[in-house]
């Protein structure tokens, strides 16, 4: 049987954590209140998306990731006044010769570029290379999505091209732009002898 792991990172302003069942009310209010700030970059959202069964299916989830490796499933919270400021996640965790994993964040819109999902992406990503030893962290966006682009190469990501039809994005198949973060001391290196 897999013991459950825990995750915790600190940040200068945040502390990541996975969520639990008590985070219900904030996560709901967070989501409702950026509604309009989000939809138009996400997944159409389920008939019972503000629900708490569905809430407490994501933290089950984010409980089994996490212990299983497969992800990293985590809350931004303000240290300062333990405000849910949105969620990172490390997500399609591969082992084995790929060694990688895929990032996706979203921000309520109150807290939008004031610098907290650069430190959540920057801790996320030392995370993976350091503690889960990882060698390549991959990220995509809507190509107009100007702040994520801008976001991505502030924090490492280097531009590798476009996937067409990627991801069905506010109920439409949408090109995404690919992004990819490789740890820098595995480049072009391999084990084998």
């Amino acid at each position: 049987m897999l013991r459950a792991r825990k995750v915790r990172l600190e940040t200068e302003r945040l502390t990541l954590r996975a969520p639990v069942h008590a985070d219900f009310r904030a996560w709901a209010a967070l989501r409702r209140d950026s509604a309009d700030f989000l939809q138009k970059w996400e997944p159409t959202w389920a008939a019972d998306h503000f629900s708490r069964k569905s809430f407490t299916n994501r933290v089950y989830w984010s409980q089994r990731s996490i212990t299983q490796g497969t992800a990293v499933p985590l809350f931004l919270i303000r240290r300062d006044d333990n405000t849910l400021l949105g969620a990172i996640t490390l997500d399609n965790i591969r082992r084995g010769p790929a060694q990688a994993g895929t990032t996706g964040y979203w921000i309520g819109a109150p807290f939008a570029r004031q610098g907290y999902m650069r430190e959540a992406i920057e801790a996320v990503v030392h995370y993976a290379f350091t503690k889960l030893d990882l060698s390549r962290i991959e990220a995509g966006c809507l190509p107009e999505n100007t702040a994520s682009r801008r976001l991505l190469e502030q924090t490492g990501y280097k531009y590798e091209g476009v996937a067409q039809s990627y991801l069905q994005i506010d109920g439409r198949w949408r090109n995404h732009v690919l992004y990819a973060n490789l740890r820098h001391d595995r480049r072009g290196k391999t084990d084998a002898g």
